[in-house]
């Protein structure tokens, strides 16, 4: 055999492997993105409380009370984040919308997730902005991911009696989860400076927000449960429930000055009139 036909041979056989290669890896959820994108996933909702529990009067509210629930996959060309899980396990859902107290879904949170083409078992890391039952209604799908989450929230999840609006039984896989634990720390999640875990205590031991510099939409800050109204922070009001109100205004004023430093934009989690206007998976916003 000449040289040539060898080195012919050699390539036609690197590129039968590489054609071979290329899908499974797009079937493992491996990104193929140039840079971050989001998508949200619609959880359902949250109607009939109180607004005194957030420190507000009804008539100081300019929009609706009732709540969107959310979650959200990022997408980076390094990995995959899913930041926080529902309201309602999947395992809830029997063909129809659910209600489960004051939270109610009209669909479950895998097929949506699937319908991106990422899967639950390959996606790279997992955080929660906290540990309310609203945000970990499915956290145990994600046990495969690696955990992010701040000390001294993890301490409080797996206390012997955590009480509270408080779940364990939707996040016990995540004990043995492979883990990355903060020490009330940020933590740039790729290594680039796009996706940061922001430390945010207050309302809860270790509540946290993401940074998320999208290129086209620009930068954007997943703010979980440090506001569930913009009137929070229009009225300097903190949720009677929260842990530690001190905290949680530092942890406002610190998320404060990261919007004005980058210019984000503030996704309220709960926020109807924030989330109206954005796409829905599978679309995204990049």
């Amino acid at each position: 055999m000449t040289v040539k036909r060898t080195l012919l041979v050699f390539v036609v056989i690197v590129g039968a492997i590489a054609a071979a290669f290329v899908p499974r890896l797009a079937a493992q959820g491996t990104p193929a993105v140039k840079t971050p994108r989001i998508y949200i996933f619609e959880n359902g909702h949250i109607k009939g409380l109180d607004t005194q529990l957030f420190g507000l009067k009804r008539e100081e509210i300019k929009g609706g009370t009732d709540f969107v629930n959310v979650s959200y996959l990022i997408v980076h060309p390094k990995g995959t984040l899913q930041f926080d899980a529902g309201g309602i396990p999947d395992r809830e859902f029997k063909g129809g919308p659910v209600t489960e107290g004051v939270m109610s879904a009209d669909k479950p949170l895998v097929p949506q997730i699937e319908s991106t083409g990422y899967k639950i078992p390959n996606i790279t890391f997992f955080a929660m902005s906290h540990y309310h039952s609203d945000h970990t209604a499915n956290a145990n799908l994600f046990a495969a991911s690696t955990w992010i989450v701040q000390k001294a929230e993890r301490d409080y999840m797996f206390n012997e009696k955590p009480a509270g609006i408080i779940q364990p039984a939707t996040y016990s896989a995540l004990r043995d989860a492979k883990t990355r634990i903060l020490n009330h720390e940020d933590l740039d999640v790729f290594g680039d400076g796009t996706v940061r875990i922001v430390s945010t205590p207050g309302h809860t031991p270790g509540h946290q927000v993401l940074f998320v510099r999208l290129a086209n939409f620009g930068p954007v800050v997943l703010a979980g449960d440090l506001y569930h109204f913009p009137e929070e922070a229009a009225l300097d009001r903190v949720p009677g429930f929260d842990v530690d109100a001190a905290q949680t205004r530092s942890s406002r004023a610190k998320v404060q000055a990261l919007l004005k430093q980058t210019g984000a934009k503030l996704w309220i989690e709960h926020d109807l009139a924030t989330h109206a206007p954005l796409p829905k998976a599978p679309k995204f916003v990049d």
